[in-house]
């Protein structure tokens, strides 16, 4: 099996080390990571990434893997993934943007899909797999090295997953989530948010909630988007209770 490439970027190397790189089929080279400090936006690590893979897999495509640093890939992932893609490529046609959580539709219409390990709590999902979706969560994903797609690096560390469906869909493509379970150990609170946490959420929304207003409403994982300053007005009281 040729190694599933996989992009991260470090914040935090000692999580890097007890996470992802402790993932058995990282520590056999089933999948090959690369981890990149320093970034001003995921996008400075994926893109280069993205288009040197574009380059080596040639004519016929391929995929490039994002995870998170704090996302742990339990023992034969990258065989349940590669056996997902092609069960879901073979059912749903071509797909662009894969990945393990995400949300069809929006607003009280909106359907969540994914089967996770997050922060210790089973999220299982009742939406059958593979789903098509509208959003999907930065924790996991992959590209289709072929699909013309790039992270957007003004929205910085927030939504460029559910950027990157839209863009899809926007070029009449499809992206869904696959049955491909793995774990997040994400430390970001949910309540008492840190004041630089909460604000780098707020201006990559103001860029994305612009860039979409006319695709508008959206439902991200984590947001009901139906007007520009909706998470601003989500985040802001959560910034206020913190110590």
């Amino acid at each position: 099996m040729t190694p599933l490439p996989l992009v991260t970027c470090v914040s935090r190397p000692e999580v890097l080390a007890r996470r992802l790189m402790a993932s058995p089929c990282v520590r056999t080279g089933r999948v090959a990571v690369t981890a990149r400090t320093g970034c001003s936006s995921a996008a400075q690590a994926f893109n280069a990434a993205l288009a040197q893979t574009a380059a080596t897999q040639g004519a016929d495509g391929g995929w490039l893997l994002w995870a998170h640093q704090d996302v742990h890939l339990p023992e034969g992932w990258s065989e349940r993934f590669v056996a997902a893609l092609a069960a879901a490529e073979a059912q749903l046609g071509t797909l662009a943007v894969v990945g393990v959580y995400g949300v069809r539709g929006a607003g009280a219409q909106a359907v969540r899909a994914g089967h996770v390990l997050h922060r210790g709590e089973l999220l299982q999902e009742t939406a059958a797999m593979p789903c098509l979706v509208d959003s999907l969560d930065e924790l996991l994903f992959a590209v289709r090295t072929d699909a013309g797609l790039a992270l957007d690096p003004t929205l910085g560390f927030d939504f460029y997953a559910t950027d990157l469906v839209l863009q899809a869909q926007a070029r009449g493509l499809q992206c869904a989530v696959l049955d491909a379970y793995c774990e997040h150990w994400s430390d970001t609170p949910g309540r008492d948010v840190p004041q630089a946490v909460a604000e780098r959420i707020m201006r990559s929304a103001a860029v994305f909630e612009h860039k979409w207003q006319q695709r508008l409403p959206v439902s991200t994982s984590c947001f009901n988007i139906d007007q520009p300053g909706d998470v601003r007005a989500f985040v802001t009281p959560l910034m206020a209770t913190a110590a």
